[in-house]
Formats: C-alpha cells, structure tokens, sequence
C-alpha cells in the first residue's frame, strides 16, 4: 500500500469526541487531519457515541468500520452512576458499523447485536480476515456470567458479509487477570496476538499461534521485557501495521495523564516474530492526541479521495 489511514477518536469530555475522525499519512510516521480535525461520521444511535474504532477492507474491496457503542460524554454520570464497572456489566451489547465502497460515501449507521443477556458490555472490537476459510474473525473484550463478570475475556464471531454472524464463542483467557483490546496479525503463516492485560503484568502481551482462533498462543518473551521498561497500567489499544521497509509499527495508547497529553506512542520492531518493539516518538509527528484506534494501508488514489473529499457536507 502507498499511504495510511488511521481510524479514531477524541479524548474530550463532550460528546463531539466520542465519534469518528480520520487522519492519512502518506509514510506512516507523518500524520495529518482530515475535515480539520472534526468527525468524518457521528453515531445517532444507542448511546450516541462511539470509541475503540476498527476498520477492514474486505476481498470485494468494500470498507467497514465498527466501535464500541458507548458515549462516558452522555452516560458515565448518569446512566453508569461514575461506575466503570457498571459499564462493564450494563454497557451496550451491540456494536456500531458503518460500511463503504469508497472511504468517503459512507452507509447509515448500524447496531450489530452480538451479545446475548450473559454478556457485559462488548468493547473494543477488532477484525482478521482468516486465510484458511476466507471469512473474517470479529473479535472483543467481555465481561460474561460465566464467570460471575469476573475478570474479562476475548471472544469472537464469524462473518463473511458483515450482515450475518456467528454466536459468539470464546477466544481466549488469561488465568491470572482479565485482557482486553485484542489485536491479530498475520506474518509468515503465523498469527500474533496483542492483548492488554489487566494484572499479572498491567500492560501489553504479545503472543504467537499457528492458527487464527487456536489454543497454541505463547508469550513473545522479548516483547515483554521491552513492556517491562514502561511505566505499568497506562497503554493500552494495540494497533500495528507494516512500513514500507518491512518493519512494524506498533502503536499503544497513553492514558496516563488527563487530558492533551493522551493518545498513542509509536514503536518499531523487525518483525512481528522478533517483538522487541523500541519506542520511537522523535520519528513520528501527530496533529493531536489519536485516541484507540486502527490503522489500515490504502492506495495512493484512496489517499487523495479522502483528502481532497468535501467533508463539510456532512455537517
């Protein structure tokens, strides 16, 4: 691919932050607003706001962006009492999409409901396309009764058409904490998986599997000692894509301080194998605080589209 888009939102107290923005870089380091930094697409639906942003482009070339449906601007004092854990275990069972042919017309709004009455709420979704049955994973974190909305797990459903989907089942968990934000990527017949997790340690793991939805992942021990080196209990969001020389870029969400000075840090590594990710700020540049996010490779002339698109006519 010749460019980036990154997909995500705002960390502000009000509802405008809690939509979805684009940025494009044409290098993956350098990275510039689109529509002046106000959202290309606002959620009208369920809570009205939308955070953990994911996009895929499918094998018939067509686009689909889905979040966690859930506005803290709207909700958090209200309808949650201040509570997080009353997000968890009340929050939105379903998940929003949007869907496109081009990056810039897009369709309606859509609640995907994918939990049933066992589950908390669904956060944070990310999509893989499975290479050996040509469908595509959705997967998300889930508080679930199953363990009395104990510590969270990783489940996931099947689609091919983002119309139908599979019940859920169970991807994977951790014994001595919850995970969440999962992350997979494919390199070399072999899927890696980014998961926070929550205790045990409080930041980022990295582990590797020979299939998509299999119970062979292990720990990447050099990715850990490189997350060992960061301050604990403030990343979050993994996102990586490849750069044009071949390496990887990870990118990890800050939420350490209030307000500006959130959103993600960059870091490098050779390969997805290797996992020494170094951190790697002075290469990049950010026109704000991206906030949980993906990052999806586009074609030069999707590049352009998007950035010479009159946006202003959504508002």
């Amino acid at each position: 691919m010749d460019a980036y888009l990154f997909v995500h939102f705002k960390e502000k107290k009000t509802p405008d932050g809690e939509q979805v923005y684009f940025a494009l870089s044409t290098d993956g380091f350098h990275w510039e607003q689109v529509n002046g930094g106000r959202p290309i697409l606002e959620s009208v639906l369920g809570e009205k706001g939308v955070r953990d942003h994911t996009i895929v482009r499918t094998d018939e070339g067509r686009f689909h962006i889905l979040a966690t449906d859930l506005s803290l601007a709207n909700s958090f004092h209200g309808k949650y009492k201040g509570d997080w854990a009353n997000i968890g275990t009340g929050g939105s069972k379903s998940l929003s999409l949007w869907s496109s042919d081009d990056l810039v017309n897009w369709s309606e709004q859509r609640l995907i409901e994918l939990g049933s009455e066992d589950f908390g709420c669904l956060w944070a979704p990310d999509i893989i396309r499975d290479p050996q049955k040509g469908d595509y994973v959705l997967h998300w974190s889930s508080s679930h009764a199953s363990n009395d909305y104990g510590p969270k797990a990783i489940y996931y459903s099947r689609t091919r058409d983002f119309e139908h989907f599979t019940e859920p089942k169970l991807l994977c968990r951790k014994a001595d904490s919850g995970v969440i934000d999962s992350a997979i990527y494919e390199e070399d017949g072999l899927f890696y998986r980014f998961l926070k997790s929550e205790a045990n340690p409080e930041t980022l793991i990295l582990e590797k599997g020979s299939s998509l939805t299999g119970d062979d992942y292990v720990r990447n021990t050099a990715f850990d000692e490189e997350m060992a080196k960061l301050e604990q209990g403030v990343y979050e969001a993994p996102t990586a894509f490849r750069l044009r020389d071949g390496k990887w870029c990870l990118m990890l969400d800050f939420y350490g301080v209030e307000g500006e000075g959130q959103g993600y840090v960059p870091f490098i590594a050779d390969s997805l194998a290797d996992g020494r990710f170094i951190r790697s700020d002075a290469s990049f540049s950010f026109p704000y605080g991206f906030k949980h996010g993906t990052v999806l490779g586009i074609t030069q002339s999707e590049y352009e589209r998007i950035r010479a698109y009159d946006w202003e006519k959504l508002a």
